[in-house]
């Protein structure tokens, strides 16, 4: 048997623990008409690790068939009764001054965290715990903005998240037209850039030899993608998508390739939201793309502006009203240089109070260590494209020497790296002052 093999039987055993708990279920009594409360106390009370798992499969099935109203009232109650005791901590916090033996310190440590925690670590022993969790996440998402009191709880699933989905435990694979059709699916369903209207859609950005798709997955999770990125090869940095995507493109042949463009990263579980893997993903793939074609000297994307456009409603609202119609289109030059010129304004004089770029891809890239390269006007034309960026794209550029640098300066002074042109951009609408940069 081989290595790849023998691994993958570990890995099956341990995750497809199914008719272990359908064992166990049959020569228990059912916990059907326990209350979820009664459960959560049954859970963190049990003693044996097998009660527990089925305990927790019960208790998750429950969950799941809760409706709005039960779903709410159950976070509600794990917000209330399943936070940190202050008053135990604090006694816990004297003896240890007293004392700081190691039993003291393991005592302080267990009491500074909410039981909340325990409980979803429990419930991530159920049959494919992992992938529920996520879900219920989703769910409790959507619930936070009408009770803030919720916050909390969400406060636990990412703590646990970021542990189980560091980048030691991702493994990263290439998708291709020979991917399993249930990846495939998901990577249509979860494509959030370009959208992909067909398998035959698909086929086009899978398929042809200029083409790369990367992703990363979890052991626990080995048939839902967490992220992935859509690479182009060419011989050039690309203005426009029509460049990328078009049937009529002219395919670079073997070795003159030049340039992997990144034109679509597309994060496929909401209930994982603020857990980044987009830096690893990039890093990774910019590495083994580069093991692969030596030839490949630059590692650029093609980004949308998803929020140039609610910028605009706010700040220059002539400029809004003049463009927020599909005719204006017709006339695209006589609105390029005003387009420009709000566009560094955009991207270089925050509105946020911690300093960083007003657009979220920016914030994401920039955060990642690449540099501004390019503002393209009218880089994409589609109607989504014209409503929320008026059209721009942008070239984020990553250098490998220098990612790590500049990840540095971008954190530690907020500095927005750019290239020779943004820059001559900038100086050459430096004598306007309304749109001087900062």
């Amino acid at each position: 048997m081989s290595k790849a093999s023998f691994l993958n039987d570990i890995l099956n055993n341990l995750l497809n623990r199914k008719n272990l708990f359908r064992s166990f279920s049959r020569s228990k009594d059912s916990n059907d008409n326990f209350s979820n409360e009664d459960l959560v106390n049954n859970i963190l009370n049990a003693k044996g690790e097998a009660s527990a798992n089925i305990l927790s499969e019960q208790l998750l099935g429950k969950i799941e068939k809760l409706n709005q109203t039960e779903l709410l009232n159950f976070f509600n109650y794990l917000a209330d009764h399943h936070d940190i005791d202050g008053e135990f901590l604090l006694e816990e916090i004297h003896k240890f001054n007293h004392k700081t033996s190691p039993e003291n310190l393991s005592s302080v440590i267990k009491n500074s965290e909410p039981k909340r925690l325990e409980i979803l670590s429990k419930l991530n022993l159920s049959y494919r715990g992992t992938n529920r969790l996520v879900s219920l996440r989703e769910k409790l998402l959507l619930l936070l903005k009408e009770h803030p009191n919720l916050k909390r709880v969400d406060n636990d699933f990412v703590k646990l998240f970021r542990s189980w989905f560091n980048s030691g435990f991702l493994v990263l694979k290439k998708i291709d037209w020979s991917t399993p059709a249930l990846i495939l699916e998901k990577v249509i369903e979860y494509e959030a850039v370009h959208e992909i209207k067909s398998w035959k859609d698909l086929r086009d950005r899978l398929e042809p030899k200029d083409r790369l798709c990367f992703s990363f997955f979890h052991p626990s999770m080995q048939d839902e993608p967490l992220i992935f990125v859509v690479v182009a090869l060419m011989d050039r940095v690309p203005e426009n998508i029509t460049e990328v995507l078009s049937d009529d493109r002219t395919i670079v042949s073997n070795g003159n390739e030049t340039t992997a463009v990144f034109y679509s990263i597309s994060n496929c579980q909401k209930g994982l939201k603020g857990i980044s893997f987009g830096n690893f993903l990039i890093k990774q793939v910019a590495n083994a793309i580069r093991t692969d074609l030596p030839n490949i000297k630059d590692f650029v994307t093609l980004s949308p502006v998803p929020d140039f456009m609610e910028w605009i409603k706010l700040e220059n609202t002539s400029l809004f009203q003049a463009i927020d119609d599909e005719l204006w289109i017709k006339n695209s030059n006589n609105y390029k240089e005003e387009i420009l010129k709000t566009s560094l304004d955009y991207f270089f004089k925050s509105s946020r109070s911690d300093r960083f770029p007003n657009d979220s891809v920016a914030r994401f890239h920039l955060g990642n260590g690449a540099i501004l390269e390019r503002i393209n006007f009218l880089g994409d034309e589609s109607d989504k494209a014209l409503k929320t960026a008026a059209g721009l794209m942008v070239n984020y550029k990553y250098n490998l020497e220098s990612i790590e640098q500049n990840h540095e300066e971008y954190y530690k002074n907020k500095t927005i790296i750019c290239s020779q042109s943004i820059n001559s951009l900038k100086r050459s609408f430096a004598q306007n002052k309304r749109f001087k940069i900062i």
